[in-house]
């Protein structure tokens, strides 16, 4: 693969910089390059391709963009052919090559911890579409980002628990344990019975509070860079400006504009006549929500840890005959640290997105004062919990146990409430294709709850089994966390049976779907086998349509389990089998086994999980497979957590509205941007992008696209039936090509009796039956890969160049030559 020193474009008359700037004529080349008619730009899909496969041309020049984004063509195609077109047949092809943005170095693998983030983000997105609703839209975006908020603190509350409670509270107060982990010698408390003041300086309870918060605190600190260096690298990039006037919005730094202040939270699409709020010129540019979320997330870490060290010296404080000073410093500082925690959630509450314009002012002064008042007092709280205080001893658990109590009754109570809201905005317009009937949203928060609950037990149980396996020294990490442990084997339980239930469904329709293939092959003689293949590739295909059934039972088991886990640990205070102790003989044993087999499965998991991580640090191929998962969950901003991993579509989407709008203007020719898989809703989200005028003169070929069978379903506001009537509508042209086989793509279900349908009927998969002149070899079954190999392929690729228009413009003459 060939890359130019500088990423000159020599295929029309201009030359293309980076960031879409165009040169003026006569600026570039000696000799000005016939002008292209006809391009074709490819976008790929998940898990990401090379340049060479996307093109088949081992030799491809990069002609704009970098090396985490660029567009390529073939080194042939570098200098323009007759009419614009590939001298092979077809209209020149460029590549978009994206795969960068979320697989590349071994770093990305630590995006592995910020899972639970990046679900309760796609949670902000899955909400029904509503029309003339806006105060509900910005009643569940708010609970949405209480649940976010939520998940930051019980992140740092279990790096607390681990650090500050079972480490130098529990463990460094027992000398026995202290001298099983040598590394904690400076911190062994005094010999019962001797003097005060006989340990060493770090052995008093506060002291090693204090030391013991650096961990949580540079943990906050780690995902504060994270948030901040992502946002540079991935979505600094500004949109394409709009024409003047287009869609009711004005061009961004108009001083009439910006004179009337800030706009309120944008979220309701359906105020748009288009139909997605992916249209607004704002939409792909969250810088100013993301400073505002990460500064309040970060003091919401900081003030978690101040509370951590804060509370247990305060109650100490608070004891009859204590000093006075530090007693009114007891109540002093959590009064302050509850103060700064309302401006927290204020911060959070108080606003949404922008997306009616390009907003590109930033809060300096909340996004600094914020987080540095969380640190100055979190400062005072290590000073005051570091004070001496003699006859202050560790024993027990840390106080301040009940906080995972009150953070799980609260995001249970958040999810009820979201789920009360979706299902109001869900009554407004109904969709009988949207996920769960509207309760998408809810059900991922719930899901993005439990995982962080997971997670957060997991370590804390294997911290305290590495510190003292036979818990004979130590008190243990909370009750509510063992619970949460053990409520694991139930809920495998059920999701065994429901695979069971499936993979019998699964069984029923590969068998129907053999008695269909035979009878769609009349004449040939049946193969079996073949036969067989066939079926089961489009029983498995289908299983994607059952995902909202899979997500449901998940739920419902998730909520009841952790409903009565919850009420289990605040009613007994005890672990479960120390609960069924004087239960029935059955009862005790079920306790007694789910308790050990789910602490056994949360460390498992979260070996596990460290391992894959790890492995993707040093394996491409496991760094890929990690990328996919983030092509699928990283799509959308970052709308509720800024710790979430960083949105691609802020670089990617910026990227292709550019090539489109510049590389039309400057050649008045035809395009066809052409998407697979993942690209196709890349494309899609750019297509909705351009000028009206742009936007006219290019054709959407998607193929093996998940736009309708999973964004339309689980994204109805962005994706659902009027946003894609109305895509139909604004583009040229649109044609869609999907298999049978194909797990991920489908029909987009765009019925419009003005013009042709948007979608083709299902392509054969395979291309052959049984061996034919053309196939003398079994030809394989594609399922969701190779859609170019097919003929319609090129045949509907030629029947979008021919709807868009025919004519292109003449170049206008040099008035120096005129008569």
């Amino acid at each position: 693969m060939e890359r130019l020193g500088e990423p000159v474009d020599r295929s029309g008359a201009h030359a293309e910089r980076p960031g879409g700037s165009v040169d003026p004529p006569g600026g570039g080349a000696d000799r000005p390059a016939a002008p292209e008619t006809d391009l074709e730009l490819l976008v790929h899909g998940v898990g990401g391709t090379t340049p060479e496969r996307m093109l088949g041309d081992p030799r491809t020049v990069r002609i704009t963009g970098d090396d985490t984004a660029a567009v390529f063509r073939r080194a042939e195609d570098t200098e323009a052919a007759p009419g614009g077109r590939d001298p092979r047949g077809g209209p020149v092809r460029e590549a978009y090559v994206w795969c960068n943005l979320t697989s590349g170095d071994g770093s990305r693998a630590l995006w592995l911890l910020l899972l639970p983030f990046m679900v309760v983000n796609l949670a902000h997105w899955m909400r029904p579409a509503a029309p003339a609703r806006p105060r509900t839209v910005r009643l569940y975006g708010l609970l949405v980002r209480l649940a976010a908020l939520t998940l930051t603190v019980l992140l740092v509350a279990a790096a607390c628990e681990v650090a500050l409670d079972l480490i130098a509270w529990q463990c460094a107060g027992a000398r026995a344990c202290v001298r099983r982990h040598s590394w904690l010698w400076f911190l062994e408390p005094a010999a019962p019975g001797a003097p005060a003041g006989s340990g060493g300086w770090w052995s008093a309870p506060g002291r090693r509070l204090a030391l013991a918060a650096v961990l949580p605190v540079a943990l906050t600190g780690l995902l504060w860079y994270l948030s901040h260096r992502t946002w540079r690298a991935y979505e600094s990039h500004q949109p394409l400006s709009p024409e003047p006037g287009a869609h009711g919005v004005e061009r961004d730094g108009d001083p009439e504009r910006d004179a009337r202040g800030p706009e309120p939270d944008a979220q309701d699409p359906e105020r748009d006549a288009h139909g997605s709020a992916l249209v607004r010129p704002g939409f792909w540019y969250g810088r100013r929500l993301v400073a505002r979320l990460r500064a309040a997330h970060t003091a919401a870490g900081l003030l978690t840890v101040a509370a951590a060290v804060t509370i247990p010296a305060a109650r100490f404080d608070h004891r009859p005959g204590g000093p006075q000073a530090l007693d009114l410093l007891g109540w002093l500082l959590p009064a302050a640290l509850l103060g700064c925690g309302a401006a927290v959630v204020a911060v959070v509450c108080r606003r949404g997105r922008s997306e009616n314009r390009l907003d590109q002012r930033l809060d300096r002064h909340l996004v600094r004062a914020l987080p540095l008042a969380a640190l100055a007092l979190l400062l005072l709280g290590l000073l005051y919990a570091g004070w001496s205080r003699p006859g202050w001893r560790s024993a027990g658990r840390l106080p301040g146990d009940p906080a995972f109590g009150a953070l799980m009754l609260a995001q249970g109570l958040i999810v009820v409430a979201l789920a009360a809201v979706a299902r109001d905005l869900y009554r407004r317009r109904p969709d009988p294709r949207a996920g769960m009937r509207g309760l998408g949203g809810p059900a991922v928060a719930l899901l993005a709850c439990a995982l962080g609950g997971v997670i957060s037990g997991g370590v804390a149980q294997r911290v305290a089994d590495w510190l003292d396996g036979t818990r004979a020294l130590l008190a243990g990490p909370p009750v509510l966390l063992t619970w949460q442990a053990s409520a694991i084997p139930p809920l495998l339980a059920v999701l065994l049976l429901l695979t069971a239930g499936l993979a019998l469904r699964t069984a029923r329709l590969a068998r129907a779907e053999r008695r269909r293939i035979r009878h769609e092959h009349p004449g040939e003689p049946e193969d079996p086998s073949r036969t067989r293949a066939i079926a089961h590739a489009r029983a498995m295909a289908a299983l994607t349509d059952r995902a909202p059934l899979v997500v449901a039972v998940l739920t419902a088991t998730t909520l009841v389990l952790g409903a009565a886990a919850l009420a289990g640990a605040l009613a007994t205070r005890k672990t479960p089998d120390g609960a069924a102790h004087r239960a029935d003989h059955l009862v005790q044993a079920v306790a007694e086994t789910s308790q050990a087999l789910g602490s056994w499965l949360v460390g498992l998991g979260f070996l596990l999980f460290v391992t894959w991580g790890r492995r993707a640090y040093k394996d491409a191929s496991a760094r890929r497979t990690i990328g996919i998962l983030w092509d699928v969950g990283t799509f959308w901003p970052r709308a509720a957590h800024p710790f979430a991993p960083p949105c691609y579509a802020e670089r990617a989407v910026p990227d292709l509205a550019w090539r489109m709008e510049t590389w039309t203007r400057r050649t008045g020719g035809r395009l066809v941007l052409s998407g697979h898989s993942q690209g196709s809703v890349l494309a899609a989200a750019a297509a909705w992008q351009l000028p009206p005028s742009v936007r006219r003169r290019v054709a959407l070929l998607t193929y093996g696209s998940p736009l309708e069978r999973l964004y339309g379903r689980w994204f109805p506001a962005h994706f659902g039936p009027p946003a894609l009537a109305a895509l139909h509508h604004d583009i040229a042209c649109w044609r869609n090509l999907y298999r049978r086989t194909d797990p991920i793509g489908g029909p987009v279900r765009v019925p419009d009796d003005a013009s042709p349908d948007v979608d083709h009927e299902p392509l054969p998969d395979p291309l052959a039956y049984g061996r034919t002149l053309d196939h003398p070899l079994p030809a394989p079954i594609l399922g969701h890969s190779d859609y170019q190999s097919d003929p319609a392929f090129t045949r509907e690729r030629a029947r979008l160049l021919a709807r868009l228009c025919p004519e292109v413009p003449g170049q206008r003459p040099d008035p120096d030559t005129r008569d």
